[in-house]
């Protein structure tokens, strides 16, 4: 259930048809989801709660044509990996992906994999991928490393057969098992429109959502968590090692937008603005990492390329700077309306141990925003 099917309405800012981050033509989101066993923990058996997620930037070879991003780190407990080439070139050259903490590596390596087995002749001579993640460790088996190669190639799968766009949210890919704000989380998307050139410009989000207080979570300005306090919804952190609000999130955003890498940067800031509005204060503990890019200028040649064959000078678009802020409004909104729709996707989860991650669940949100006076309202 989708926060605008039940009412709720997030920002002012109507989204694309999907309210996905695939509304940007081209994006596709691929998953491989890995839940397996029940009851005490045993390393490297499990119970296992994990999985990976994909985001391919465009329909074209995604390996060799890149497109133009930035960065931002809020705070910097987490890993967000190849953005110091994304610092210095401002290009994107391929898959991103996002898991759990202890299986970077592995995901990396089998991005590698992925894409020099689509390597053109004389086309790039080495890969950093993004590679994302948030920390399972409270339901999955996540010191027994259970996310393997062919967990990726089947994300990437996924992608690439995803061409109507829908993307699975939730208990899915590598929010698995997340938690956030003290109830289940996991992937979340969401989209939104502004005026640009021949059409509408869209800016699409999404994210791996495992940060947060329960006290602190407002959703559309509502403050929900102290609404749903922990002995209405028990949390998953009591009687664990490790202190509530530990995690962290990964956010992507997309436009198909014509920006500059600077002006891809500046966007990415703003999704920081859009947890804020859900209540995170980016705890210590927390990897609050962000990357976004744009469609809006393709054929750009590779910063990863031999010189033989490509041109002098490129020719490429841009928006002017003065006019960014309606894109920056989107972003923040795109941020805050997918982390609800992780929440609202997520179901309830028992992990490793019996830890109970509960969903918040749409009749509990509708019943507290009715409590403010906030009930069902058309989008504007």
């Amino acid at each position: 259930m989708r926060a605008r099917e039940l009412g709720i309405v997030i920002g002012r800012l109507q989204p694309g048809p999907r309210d996905a981050i695939t509304d940007v033509a081209g994006v596709r989101v691929g998953h491989a989801t890995i839940i397996e066993g029940d009851g005490p923990l045993v390393v490297g058996r499990g119970p296992v709660r994990t999985g990976v997620t994909v985001i391919l930037p465009h329909d074209g070879d995604v390996w060799n044509e890149p497109v133009f991003a930035g960065c931002h780190r809020l705070n910097g407990n987490g890993e967000l990996t190849g953005l110091e080439w994304i610092r210095e070139a401002g290009q994107l050259g391929g898959a991103i992906a996002i898991t759990n903490t202890h299986s970077v590596g592995i995901v990396r390596d089998a991005l590698v994999a992925h894409s020099i087995r689509h390597r053109q002749p004389r086309g790039r001579l080495w890969s950093l991928p993004v590679v994302g993640e948030t920390w399972d460790g409270l339901l999955n088996d996540i010191d027994g490393l259970h996310v393997r190669p062919e967990h990726v190639d089947a994300a990437l799968a996924d992608a690439e057969a995803g061409a109507d766009g829908r993307v699975a949210e939730g208990n899915v890919g590598g929010g698995t098992g997340m938690v956030c704000h003290d109830f289940k989380g996991g992937i979340g998307t969401a989209s939104r429109q502004v005026d640009g050139e021949g059409g509408p410009w869209t800016v699409g989000a999404l994210v791996q959502a495992n940060y947060g207080n329960r006290e602190d979570l407002r959703i559309d300005g509502v403050p929900v968590g102290a609404a749903l306090g922990l002995d209405a919804v028990p949390s998953p952190y009591a009687g664990q090692p490790v202190p509530p609000g530990s995690g962290s999130i990964i956010g992507i955003l997309a436009t198909d937008a014509p920006l500059l890498p600077h002006q891809a940067e500046r966007l990415a800031h703003r999704a920081a603005l859009g947890v804020a509005r859900m209540g995170s204060t980016a705890n210590h503990s927390s990897g609050d990492l962000f990357l976004a890019f744009a469609t809006g200028n393709r054929a750009v040649p590779s910063a990863a390329a031999e010189p033989d064959g490509v041109p002098l000078v490129a020719s490429v678009r841009m928006v002017p700077d003065a006019r960014m802020t309606p894109l920056f409004k989107a972003a923040v909104e795109a941020t805050e309306a997918a982390i609800v729709a992780a929440l609202l996707a997520a179901e309830t989860m028992t992990g490793r141990d019996g830890v109970i991650a509960h969903a918040l669940g749409a009749e509990r949100l509708i019943e507290v925003m009715a409590r403010y006076g906030r009930g069902p309202r058309k989008a504007s």
